[in-house]
């Protein structure tokens, strides 16, 4: 246990699901860092879901980011010294508002990258929306670190789409999109793929190790993780052991 004062963590939230989880992993897994009952000073901003889904569903990342940058400009005016954004879709929109950013971020899919490198995996499946599995949030993190990777094909990518945004965003988990997900995991462990990352933060609410044909990499319990360690490690940085 240390003892030196942690650093304020500052979520930029979008869905609630993906970012309750992340926060409650947060608080409790605190205790085994800082000691019974303990974790770092959080605080959390979301706007309205509506409001991001409107960016998404017309393309406009710039919308994405603006948004991202407002939460940041208010976790800032409350005193948090980083940012964390338990949503993997809504990252593709963070390199074009970083440099303006009040505050430094922890990337998710970067977590993501170093935890499989350190774990000696080799090849990937993403699985996430389709906004996210389109793009190059996780392709340019895993290259960076020597990693292959494998995406959903169209029509996968159409359900696991579907399934997140009609259901594991609102609540719902229903075994039926359990199992299908479950079958793209069984199909990109055919493919050659050793692990697969839970690239949308409420997956890991229905798919985990144990019940994936393939191990998997919890995007929102490594990133929470990660936030972890840097508010611990910084904080000792910054005040020195008591």
């Amino acid at each position: 246990m240390t003892t030196g004062m942690p650093f304020h963590i500052g979520i930029v939230a979008c869905s609630a699901e993906g970012a309750a989880l992340c926060y409650r992993t947060i608080c409790v897994e605190g205790a085994r860092l800082l000691g019974p009952h303990a974790h770092p000073e959080v605080s959390m901003h979301t706007p309205s879901l509506a409001a991001y889904v409107a960016c998404l569903e017309s393309g406009d990342w710039r919308g994405v980011g603006e948004l991202m940058l407002a939460s940041a400009r208010k976790l800032a005016a409350i005193g948090a010294d980083f940012l964390i954004c338990p949503d993997n879709t809504i990252h593709r929109a963070l390199p074009a508002i970083e440099a303006r950013s009040p505050l430094p971020w922890l990337h998710i899919a970067e977590v993501v990258a170093v935890e499989a490198a350190t774990r000696g995996l080799r090849r990937l499946g993403l699985l996430g929306t389709r906004w996210l599995v389109e793009s190059e949030v996780y392709p340019v993190k895993l290259r960076e670190h020597g990693l292959d990777y494998a995406r959903p094909n169209d029509a996968e990518r159409q359900e696991i789409n579907r399934i997140i945004m009609e259901e594991l965003v609102r609540g719902l988990f229903k075994p039926e999109a359990t199992a299908y997900q479950l079958r793209v995991i069984e199909r990109m462990k055919h493919a050659g793929c050793d692990a697969v990352v839970l690239g949308c933060t409420e997956i890991p609410l229905i798919v985990s190790d144990a019940n994936s044909p393939l191990p998997t990499l919890d995007s929102t319990r490594l990133l929470a993780r990660a936030a972890l360690q840097r508010a611990v490690a910084n904080g000792v940085a910054r005040f020195g052991r008591q």
